[in-house]
């Protein structure tokens, strides 16, 4: 028997996935990641923008097109919001939702619509299965923030955390050179009153690299900015949610600090670590984002010399506040956005030119048929030529290449 799990959306919904998979080999299936022939498909749903959704109910049409007999269950984020949307599509048998996502294997003879309600207690997974030198490994769930322009809270309910013990069992398990805490937000981690920082110093001599995801501004203070410095093997790449530099935005978007908070929190991290990378995401044209409040934006994110920016257009998401606003006009967006995409370009090129030289370790393990591609720990993506086998490498960047570093190996 064979089976597909097909992935929307999130890193958190990829590392479900991958708990999905792993149940399914159990039972015998052969499963792949990419759409091809299957007698069974599992459709992981993304709903955090309208294209999204739309991507979600569309990949029921991808899979019939490879086996219309197949049998269809969708789960996740865009089920949740309306599962009457997928249940009407033919072919779909069984539509859950982000609920009980652990226990689709057990449900494979249901039919129907099986939404469970949001739960306030965390939902264990089995140990995502490892593809790769890197893993990730989810540490909570859920979100409290409401901010004003996102449906997640609604869709993924309250936050809840897994317990620091079972943290450690898994990192400890994986034969990963690096893993990545996941969550819907790192930064609320709380274990019955032990925090990220906490977690941190739990986990501080596993033998493999440890790396965040995206956390937020009131996480960096110098607790854990001291616990992330005392881990055995940290990778000093900090990925900092900015979404705007004007204070008059941040408010109108619910987020919780001003744009001077913010850069205290990117200049106190690089007091910690002097070469980390630090990435962000930038959402440009809020409804109520004038163009001055998008040149304070341009103006914080070069003082904070990101080595990165994810920018994203404002979209309307029906549900959430920010859906009641009038929305600014396409082409103010689009002007907006191409600049921020030229200052982007410029702060990842000066970031990458100012690691030239140095000596670092790269774990290699993608091949492009020319290069073998893997990151530093602060996150510069380097190329180096021919195939190598997947792994730790010491590696002098000697220049700069597309969007990262090519790079020589040092040693082996």
């Amino acid at each position: 028997m064979k089976a597909v799990v097909f992935t929307l959306g999130c890193k958190v919904n990829a590392c479900e996935s991958q708990s999905i998979i792993k149940n399914l080999e159990d039972l015998g299936y052969h499963v792949s990641v990419e759409l091809s022939y299957a007698d069974l498909y599992v459709i992981n749903t993304c709903a955090v923008t309208k294209e999204a959704e739309k991507k979600s109910r569309q990949a029921i049409a991808r899979v019939k097109k490879f086996n219309k007999d197949a049998k269809i269950i969708v789960v996740g984020c865009a089920s949740q919001l309306n599962a009457n949307n997928f249940a009407c599509k033919d072919g779909v048998s069984l539509v859950s939702g982000t609920v009980g996502k652990s226990q689709i294997h057990k449900n494979l003879d249901k039919t129907g619509i099986d939404v469970k309600e949001l739960t306030e207690n965390y939902e264990y997974f089995t140990a995502p299965k490892q593809v790769k030198t890197r893993a990730f490994v989810k540490i909570q769930d859920g979100c409290n923030n409401f901010c004003s322009y996102c449906i997640i809270p609604y869709l993924r309910g309250r936050s809840r955390s897994r317990s620091k013990e079972s943290v450690l069992e898994e990192i400890n398990a994986l034969s990963a050179l690096e893993v990545v805490l996941t969550a819907i937000n790192v930064t609320a981690y709380n274990d019955d009153g032990s925090d990220l920082a906490s977690l941190i110093d739990f986990i501080k001599n596993v033998d493999c690299r440890i790396r965040l995801g995206s956390i937020e501004e009131n996480a960096i203070n110098e607790n854990l900015l001291n616990k992330l410095s005392n881990l055995k093997n940290f990778a000093p790449h900090f990925h900092l949610s900015l979404q705007s530099g004007s204070d008059k935005v941040l408010k109108d978007m619910n987020r919780k600090y001003t744009a001077s908070a913010f850069l205290n929190g990117v200049n106190l991290i690089r007091k910690y670590f002097k070469n980390a990378g630090i990435t962000t995401d930038v959402i440009v044209g809020y409804p109520t984002e004038t163009e001055q409040d998008f040149l304070s934006t341009l103006d914080l994110c070069k003082k904070a010399k990101f080595s990165d920016i994810h920018p994203f257009v404002f979209s309307p998401r029906e549900g959430t506040v920010a859906c009641k606003l009038k929305d600014l006009s396409p082409s103010v967006k689009k002007q907006r956005l191409n600049a921020l995409i030229e200052l982007k370009k410029q702060l990842k090129n000066e970031f990458i030119c100012a690691n030239l030289g140095k000596v670092e370790e790269v774990i290699l393990e993608d091949f492009d048929g020319v290069y073998t591609s893997g990151y530093t720990g602060n996150y510069v993506k380097v190329y180096v030529e021919g195939k190598m086998p997947s792994g730790s490498y010491k590696i002098l960047l000697n220049s700069a290449y597309d969007d990262g570093a090519i790079g020589k190996v040092i040693n082996n």
